[in-house]
């Protein structure tokens, strides 16, 4: 099974709460109601220059994913 590189989530215990939940290594959770990362799992490989500047791309496609998807909705 190939899994897509981000999927949208939410939680009826936090129904304000949006979640951008990425699936590649490093793989994380954004929380898009106050941007707060967190880790499923460190990028051990990485040291924390490389670590940083990985992250402000990925969460620069994670915004460009969510947009993307919020496009597709509206219009549906």
């Amino acid at each position: 099974m190939e899994l897509p590189k981000f999927l949208l989530g939410d939680n009826t215990d936090f129904p304000e709460d949006i979640f951008i939940i990425h699936l590649d290594y490093p793989r994380f959770i954004i929380n898009l109601k106050d941007d707060e990362v967190e880790f499923i799992e460190e990028a051990e490989d990485l040291d924390e220059g490389e670590l940083n500047t990985e992250m402000e791309g990925l969460i620069v496609l994670a915004n460009d994913f969510y947009d993307r998807e919020m496009e597709r909705y509206e219009k549906e």
